[in-house]
């Protein structure tokens, strides 16, 4: 409600992450710093597409074998909190299997050994991070690793168990991004009511209008659907309940579709002030539109609701 830039979802999703993968030397080694936010960790998961069911399937980062250690080539975009960060969390693969044009349900599971997460310090040599200027003005940044060598404690977990972890570790932080999009909309649709109250025109407050309160009444009820959601996502991670990939990606979806409805609502009936930077509105709908797109946009979750139902 308060668009408060912290880096709090990176260290959460990295500590996840780290908890899942079974690794008890990398936990000891880690963990301590990311929770008590002495150091920082940020997911290079993405690559030139943002958010794409292939990248995730198959990353075209590739970690080569070497004596004593792996060497690490590829870039990855959109890391949220990736400056300033001391460590991140690079997903790749260690095979040659990388056939985007053939991913389906079968190849998955057939190069999922090839799949790899590595502990990289953002200090290292071959490591070249740069800021990416979104619209929200957030921490983004994009990363090339070139020939980068890392020992072979690096290597966090590997196999269908690193796809267990990856995708685990997302839900939640899917999850999280729909509650903060959920405090979004909900802050803004509040401004929203209150200006329509207090604005008059033609002598009355332009919420008495009926047309604009069709409006109003029909946001309400997707927000309210949005809140459900969010609750039954939240409650499956409590319960650790099996549906909760499907829950995640229906909240996120909703996430994603409302982000971008209901903010295109508020600034419109706010009128001419609605579009100007001096208003704080502004600086809600840019949030929207990086939220609405991160780790997946309705598309994406709508699709990926549609495979995990067999449809």
């Amino acid at each position: 409600r308060h668009l408060s830039a912290l880096p709090l979802l990176s260290n959460l999703l990295c500590s996840e992450l780290l908890l899942r993968s079974g690794n008890d030397v990398a936990i000891a080694r880690w963990l301590p710093g990311w929770i008590s936010g002495q150091d920082r960790a940020a997911l290079a998961v993405d690559e030139s597409r943002g958010h794409d069911r292939v990248a995730l399937v198959a990353p075209a980062t590739l970690a080569r074998r070497e004596v004593g250690g792996w060497v690490l080539d590829g870039e990855k975009c959109f890391i949220l909190d990736g400056l300033g960060s001391q460590q991140l969390i690079i997903v790749a693969r260690t095979g040659e299997n990388h056939v985007p044009e053939a991913v389906g349900t079968g190849a998955e599971d057939a190069i999922d050994a090839d799949l790899a997460l590595f502990v990289v310090g953002t200090a290292r040599p071959g490591v070249s991070m740069q800021a990416t200027h979104l619209v929200d003005s957030r921490n983004y940044a994009r990363v090339r690793l070139q020939g980068v060598r890392v020992a072979d404690d690096a290597l966090l977990v590997r196999g269908p168990a690193a796809r267990r972890a990856l995708d685990a570790a997302l839900d939640r932080a899917r999850i999280c991004l729909a509650a903060e999009g959920l405090g979004v909309v909900r802050e803004a649709f509040e401004r929203t009511v209150a200006y329509l109250k207090e604005r008059v025109q033609f002598d009355v407050p332009i919420g008495s209008f009926q047309a604009l309160q069709h409006r109003v009444a029909r946001l309400y009820c997707e927000i309210e659907l949005f809140d459900s959601a969010v609750r039954a996502a939240l409650s499956a991670i409590d319960a650790d309940s099996p549906d909760l990939p499907l829950l995640a990606s229906l909240a996120k979806a909703r996430c994603s579709d409302l982000c971008v409805r209901a903010l295109n609502e508020a600034v419109q009936l706010h009128g001419g002030i609605g579009v100007t930077d001096e208003f704080d509105l502004g600086l809600f709908l840019k949030r929207a539109r990086v939220l609405q797109a991160s780790l997946g946009d309705a598309r994406f979750h709508v699709d990926r609701y549609a495979r995990l139902k067999g449809l």
